[in-house]
């Protein structure tokens, strides 16, 4: 049988085996995906993970549970040859193997874009994992408990003070979500005040959200403003070393919490190690039907689609456009290109991929929210729902749309849930504690003995 090789298990490559499980006759492909996770992640949600109204396995969709034909290797592509069709995978454990396939997909997706910042790596973290949106929570849960046992003072701001690089909808929607949060928590902690706390979002360009258009964009820094937001536009971050903050306007503070969520950057892989063409941003160069190449020179047996592709847009008026990095696109790409994948299979002609846009929607926190298609605009609680309405429909499968509604349903006559987990990145900590002294400085024999 033909061996469909899928690189990266993310909204294309998920979608793309998907589909190729529902069109493809069990005797005409193979289908194999390698990704490090075992699942899938909704990332329109994680920004709602931080506030805690969608549970953080909710927005991962197991890849075993919903993909019963497809062979599933976790483990991450390091070199991809396709000149012999060879993937070298590393795994968790153990050492690294070649696999070999008849096509190959590439959706690896892209990774956080850094910059050579002193402080950055060592200070702040990204919001593009389940992982890390939880940790966001859980710092910010932690800071208020630690915070309010403090005196006022400069330890007890650095708690209370969040700051969020890079303005676009993941940045907006994530520091929105985390001031509603905080807003909220003040309101459970006497010992503190809403004029202690302070959030701070550092946009580099002159405007936030360029998906939206000049107003809109205007109107959500005022909002967030309006709300005890501090927004510095035209702004960039200098230093982070020891979590002090220092801004190119010449501001300074310090921050027990800094996001970083300035972008995207092309996937290692894609970049570096394969002999596919690449464009001048280290992204695959994808044909308007999703097949590697141009137009006058397409790539035999190799397809690409996602955040870590070129891809024409050729419902853009702007020659030589290329879609934009997100769940919309990624979707129906992946749709598109099972699609494709089956016609080749069989011998047909493939399909060229053509979306309009739905529109823009992003949620600014519990009741806020805006909107946009076109010159249409609407803002608040009715923007709110719809962002709710159209992502609850958008994440995959029934099991994890009733997952989701019904945390939904929960909050309403429950509230927020403002429990931290953070002692869960050290489970054993406590178990170490009781031991005492005495166990914990004898050798394990005697440790035992002790113990039993």
């Amino acid at each position: 049988m033909t061996e469909i090789l899928i690189i990266g298990g993310g909204y294309a490559g998920f979608y793309t085996a998907w589909k190729l499980e529902k069109r493809l006759r069990p005797d005409e492909a193979h289908v194999t995906i390698v990704d490090p996770r075992p699942y899938m992640t909704y990332q329109p949600f994680l920004p709602e993970v931080v506030a805690g109204s969608v549970e953080p396995r909710h927005v991962a969709v197991s890849l075993r549970k919903h993909l019963h034909r497809t062979r599933l290797v976790a483990g991450r592509v390091t070199r991809l040859e396709h000149a012999t069709k060879t993937a070298t995978v590393q795994p968790a454990a153990g050492p690294s193997f070649d696999l070999h396939y008849d096509i190959v997909v590439v959706t690896a997706g892209a990774v956080t874009r850094t910059f050579p910042i002193p402080g950055l790596l060592e200070s702040a973290i990204g919001m593009k994992n389940v992982e890390e949106a939880v940790s966001i929570r859980d710092r910010l849960l932690t800071a208020f408990d630690r915070a309010a046992v403090l005196p006022r003072g400069p330890e007890r701001q650095r708690l209370l003070t969040v700051v969020f690089v890079g303005g676009g909808f993941s940045g907006v929607e994530g520091f929105g979500e985390a001031l509603s949060l905080a807003s909220s928590l003040v309101r459970r902690y006497p010992e503190l005040s809403f004029d202690e706390v302070a959030f701070h979002l550092v946009e580099a360009q002159g405007r936030i959200l360029p998906e939206v258009t000049d107003e809109p964009g205007r109107w959500v820094v005022r909002h967030l403003e309006e709300r005890g937001a501090h927004v510095h536009l035209e702004t960039q971050l200098v230093s982070a070393v020891d979590g002090h903050v220092v801004l190119s306007s010449g501001d300074e503070f310090d921050s027990d919490l800094i996001v970083w969520t300035a972008g995207n950057a092309a996937n290692p892989t894609v970049a570096k190690h394969t002999d596919l063409p690449i464009d001048a941003r280290g992204l695959l160069q994808v044909r308007a039907d999703l097949r590697v190449g141009t137009d006058e020179a397409p790539i035999p047996d190799a397809w690409g689609a996602g955040d870590d592709a070129a891809v024409p847009d050729l419902a853009s008026p702007m020659p030589g456009a290329r879609t934009v990095p997100n769940a919309q696109h990624a979707v129906r790409q992946g749709k598109r290109l099972a699609a494709n994948l089956v016609a080749v299979v069989r011998g047909e002609e493939p399909r060229e991929y053509v979306h309009h846009s739905l529109g823009v929607v992003a949620t600014l926190g519990l009741g806020h929210g805006i909107f946009q298609y076109k010159r249409l605009v609407i803002r608040g609680v009715l923007a709110w729902l719809m962002h709710r309405g159209y992502h609850v429909l958008a994440v995959p499968t029934w099991e994890r749309k009733i997952r989701v509604l019904l945390v939904w349903i929960g909050a309403v006559f429950g509230g927020r849930d403002i429990v931290s987990l953070a002692a869960t990145t050290e489970p054993r900590r406590a178990f170490v504690a009781g031991a005492g002294p005495t166990v914990r400085s004898a050798d394990p024999a005697e440790a035992s003995r002790t113990a039993a």
